[in-house]
Formats: C-alpha cells, sequence, structure tokens
C-alpha cells in the first residue's frame, strides 16, 4: 500500500499517463513515411505505443534500424513538417477519471507537463480537450532542444517548486526524474514497466493520486 506522498507541485507525463494518443500519432508518422520508399514498414499504434518516452528521433532509429541518420532526419523533417493540427483535432484516448482528477488535484496544488515531444503537441492535447486550465506550466524538448530531466529541471526552478513529484509510465520517466532528484509515481496503466527501486509510489488509475498526494 503506498504511503502518502508530501508535495507542491505535481509533474505529468502526457503519453501513457494523461492520454493515450497513439492512433493519430501513428497516422502522422505515417503520412511522413508515405513519401519515403527507403521506409519498409508502416508505423502503427502498436508500435507508436511500445515506444512513448523516446524522443522522436529515436522513435524512427529504434522502429526501422536500417535507417542512416539522414534518412530519419529527412522523415522527421516532414512528420514535424505536418504540425499538430490533426492530433488537437482528432484527440487522444483520455484515461478514465482524468478531468475530475485534475480538477480536484488543481485545487490543492499546481500541475504541469513535462513530454518528450514536438512542439504544439501539448497544446494539441488542451486544445483537443479543454484542459489547460488545470495546468500552470509546461516544457518539452520541441521548445528547449532538451532532454526530459534536464526540462524537469526548468520547470522546477522556474516555479521555485521545494516539494515536486513526477508521475509517469516508462523507465525514461523514471530515469529522468531520478536524474532531476524528483520522487517518481509510477502510473502502471500506462504503456511501460518500472521497477520497484525506482519508484516512489504505484497507481493503477489516475484517480488513486487524490488520496496519495497531500500539500507540503
Amino acid at each position: 500500500m503506498n504511503q502518502k506522498i508530501k508535495t507542491d507541485g505535481v509533474l505529468f507525463d502526457l503519453d501513457g499517463t494523461l492520454w493515450d494518443a497513439s492512433v493519430p500519432v501513428a497516422a502522422g508518422f505515417q503520412q511522413a513515411i508515405d513519401g519515403h520508399p527507403e521506409v519498409k514498414e508502416a508505423m502503427t499504434p502498436e508500435i507508436m505505443r511500445a515506444n512513448m518516452g523516446r524522443l522522436l528521433d529515436e522513435i524512427l532509429h529504434h522502429t526501422y534500424p536500417y535507417l542512416t541518420e539522414e534518412q530519419v532526419q529527412s522523415v522527421l523533417k516532414d512528420y514535424l513538417a505536418l504540425g499538430c493540427g490533426y492530433i488537437a483535432e482528432a484527440g487522444g484516448r483520455l484515461f478514465d477519471g482524468l478531468e475530475a482528477t485534475l480538477k480536484t488535484l488543481s485545487a490543492r496544488f499546481p500541475l504541469f507537463i513535462v513530454s518528450n515531444c514536438q512542439a504544439g503537441y501539448i497544446e494539441a492535447f488542451f486544445q483537443a480537450h479543454g484542459l489547460q486550465r488545470y495546468f500552470k506550466d509546461y516544457e518539452h524538448p520541441g521548445r528547449t532542444g532538451k532532454p526530459k530531466a534536464e526540462n524537469n529541471r526548468l520547470l522546477v526552478a522556474r516555479n521555485h517548486l521545494q516539494h515536486p513529484v513526477y508521475v509517469g509510465d516508462t523507465m525514461g520517466d523514471a530515469n529522468a526524474a531520478r536524474e532531476a532528484g524528483i520522487p517518481f509515481i509510477w502510473a502502471s496503466y500506462g504503456f511501460g514497466d518500472v521497477p520497484q527501486a525506482l519508484r516512489a509510489a504505484k497507481i493503477q488509475s489516475v484517480t488513486e493520486l487524490a488520496g496519495l498526494l497531500e500539500p507540503a
């Protein structure tokens, strides 16, 4: 059973923690890939879910290991050129009880998002589902060019947090939280697995956060 965790700010991962947008993201990648005959396999939602948490170029390298760096960057350039309008329009699948939980938490703590995504992706999440009012700030490598651990540090410093926690679903999230010195809460309903040694708590639903967290 989880012990209560004291905090003055909750940082969230996005994919696999707040929503599943693998269907529209895979569709966007496939649209870019269609212009590159050197890519031999299709991009699918299943592949995207297995790679959530990686940077975009890492997803391409991992999925298509035969591509050169130049080819990966060419595909990525075409994907980024599409923008996030299709994601903002289609939206993703919000995890059960998300908005009610965000409403409850935001009345007690400032909420944030730090995600390994391109510019416009978090904004597309906000636009698709009208959830921006619950979040005070957000950060991503599309704006800073920095990895998640450094973006965690930037956001914590910018918002003067003394006792932040990070909620995420993958080893990448856990490692980034550890590197930034932030306790990690594993969202086990997401896309990854995290050993007990790397987590301060485990939740099986986002709704459990309301009972787990208390003001520092």
